[in-house]
């Protein structure tokens, strides 16, 4: 007995993961499939009759838009991405496969949730430029950021920091307690900075920070009192109070002390242990 296709089809549309969508010219949902529960939390007949536009992320709008004109004029799109809202309230990023049927009069769309994806790919970008431990800029991104700085040609400064016997606090608190400190140079840092300056983990127990805006030497002076104050303050680790180290801070001057990221770099690598050593002869 040969198999009725046509009857067949609809219940293969509701038997697909991704998400069936029908939307005529006026951008009003004429059939979705029932897998839109599971995408946006509603279900089919809550959609149907109601423009698809008012699901979509505001912020996702225009860019969404053209490419419904691109698919009204025929060019099908078979990888745009847009954010949706759920009726939870939630945000769910979308992977559109869509083409304009002349003969129905209308669009249809297949959707994929790549929520999951998206936040892996969105991890590993950040991972690339971040210290996974901190959060804050790595080495790569910090270059970057000095790179533009010195494009810019105005005048900055460069702080380099090291945490005086890091080594110490891990052999008698541990690694873990060791990762807090670290993690808390990191916060007092960022609160001693404006939004345009930039602080990064270089590796280690040594961070950088350029302060975009100090241009004099009184300014400079004031920013790195500022951080010996604040790092002052003890830090609370599991109801008990341990002993901040100190640091020693290097600095050097965009362009008094250097033209390119190497040579400004080592200066303030340089200043930084000179006073390292200073503070060791003077205990």
């Amino acid at each position: 007995m040969p198999v009725d296709l046509q009857a067949l089809y609809p219940k293969l549309i509701q038997l697909m993961l991704d998400t069936v969508f029908v939307v005529d010219r006026d951008n009003t949902i004429v059939f979705v499939s029932n897998a839109c529960e599971a995408l946006l939390g509603y279900r089919a007949d809550e959609l149907i009759g109601t423009p698809i536009t008012r699901y979509m992320h505001p912020e996702d709008l225009d860019a969404t838009r053209a490419s419904i004109m691109r698919v009204m004029n025929g060019q099908s799109h078979s990888d745009f991405r847009n954010r949706y809202l759920r009726k939870d309230g939630g945000v769910v990023h979308i992977l559109w496969s869509a083409f304009w049927s002349e003969e129905v009069g209308a669009r249809i769309g297949v959707a994929r949730n790549i929520t999951a994806l998206t936040q892996a790919e969105q991890q590993l970008r950040f991972l690339a430029h971040h210290d996974p431990l901190t959060r804050l800029c790595n080495r790569s991104l910090f270059n970057e950021r000095l790179a533009s700085a010195l494009r810019h040609g105005r005048p900055f400064a460069l702080l380099f920091l090291d945490i005086n016997d890091f080594k110490g606090i891990n052999d008698v608190h541990g690694h873990a307690i060791g990762d807090q400190v670290l993690c808390a140079v990191a916060r007092r840092l960022e609160d001693c900075v404006g939004q345009q300056d930039t602080v990064a983990r270089m590796g280690g127990d040594e961070f950088t920070v350029l302060l975009t805006d100090l241009s004099s030497a009184g300014a400079v002076a004031e920013k790195m009192a500022q951080i010996f104050a604040v790092m002052a303050t003890p830090l609370v680790s599991e109801q008990r109070a341990l002993p901040m180290p100190s640091c020693s801070i290097g600095v050097a001057r965009y362009p008094d002390d250097g033209a390119d990221i190497d040579t400004l770099l080592n200066c303030a690598d340089d200043d930084m242990y000179r006073n390292k050593r200073r503070r060791s002869v003077a205990r």
